[in-house]
């Protein structure tokens, strides 16, 4: 399990915050970043604003 989450820290984690960055920008990275720290910290609310800001990312793109 842990060479799992060492894997996706490595390497999915970058590649996908590199895709969304050419894809949608500036705003789909925050708004993955929000995701990310609202389902940690298990707070429903930044989780929320981070998937309304990656949905609107994707819409403008």
């Amino acid at each position: 399990m842990v060479v799992l989450q060492v894997f996706v820290g490595t390497v999915l984690a970058p590649g996908l915050e590199q895709l969304l960055l050419t894809r949608c920008g500036t705003l789909g990275v925050l708004g993955l970043c929000f995701t990310t720290v609202g389902i940690k910290a298990r707070n429903a609310t930044c989780a929320s604003i981070g998937a309304a800001m990656l949905a609107l990312a994707m819409t403008q793109a």
